[in-house]
């Protein structure tokens, strides 16, 4: 991650196994997987934008999980890297879409990069082939959204490769909040059903295609009204630009405290 300030809280689930039931193009930009498995019951759900590590067979059946550390912090990285490349699963963050505990069951959604394949990575490939019945690993990391105590203002501004986090935060936000939701994607068919209180203003911002991912979102960001001298949550994420350049505004402009505003680069437009 090149700009946060997001916690990680390790979990004692340690490493949680699960299958690919089920695998869907929702949009041009979305493809979603459903993830089932007995282990998932005692997954920790936290809701909001809850994320995880998700381990991934890019080396196909060969593919070891149980040599991977049940806490991926510096130990865990390093007995990562020790690995043989030939088995050894690929390893990157996701946000959980939704969840279904007495289903064991849960939902990731995947941003495929079709006019970019220089960011497409290595998850977002491998989920557009569709992977029904793969095998995969999940590390729970927690909650990057941490609300101001008091704060009933929310400003959730995100690209798409961060929609599934807003739309999370959104979902489980009190009902008595009240401010906006910036979310900006690259097609009008990427937008999503949300659930979000009734004072929270969701706009919805459709890039250019030539345009630099968050810039749209920032743009309207800085154009917002004033906001209620009130205690303010803020959340910016996606492009790193987009992240830092929002959190400056928040803070520098809008005068909320630096720790109020929860930011986090997913990527680097180069």
């Amino acid at each position: 991650m090149p700009a946060q300030n997001i916690a990680v809280d390790h979990a004692s689930t340690g490493l949680v196994t699960a299958r690919v039931a089920r695998a869907e193009r929702i949009s041009p930009s979305f493809v979603r997987l459903t993830l089932e498995g007995e282990q998932l019951q005692g997954w920790r759900d936290l809701g909001f934008d809850q994320w995880f590590r998700l381990a991934i067979p890019v080396a196909g059946e060969a593919t070891r999980f149980d040599r991977l550390a049940s806490r991926y912090d510096v130990r865990g990285y390093l007995k990562y890297l020790t690995l043989p490349r030939s088995t050894r699963p690929a390893i990157r963050n996701y946000t959980v879409r939704s969840f279904d505990r007495s289903a064991a069951r849960m939902e990731v959604d995947f941003v495929i990069h079709n006019s970019d394949p220089q960011h497409a990575g290595v998850a977002a490939p491998w989920a557009a082939t569709l992977p029904v019945g793969a095998a995969v690993a999940l590390i729970d990391q927690g909650c990057g959204y941490r609300p101001v105590e008091g704060a009933d203002t929310v400003v959730i501004v995100s690209e798409e490769s961060a929609l599934p986090a807003a739309i999370g935060i959104l979902r489980d936000l009190p009902a008595t909040s009240a401010g906006y939701a910036l979310l900006e994607v690259p097609h009008r068919a990427d937008e999503q059903p949300i659930r979000a209180p009734e004072g929270v203003a969701v706009r919805w911002i459709l890039r250019e295609r030539t345009a630099r991912p968050g810039a749209a979102a920032l743009e309207e960001l800085r154009g917002l009204p004033p906001l209620a001298d009130v205690p303010v949550s803020g959340f910016v994420a996606g492009e790193q630009q987009l992240a830092s350049l929002g959190r400056k505004h928040l803070v520098n402009v809008r005068g909320l405290d630096r720790g109020a505003v929860d930011f986090c680069g997913y990527w680097r437009q180069s």
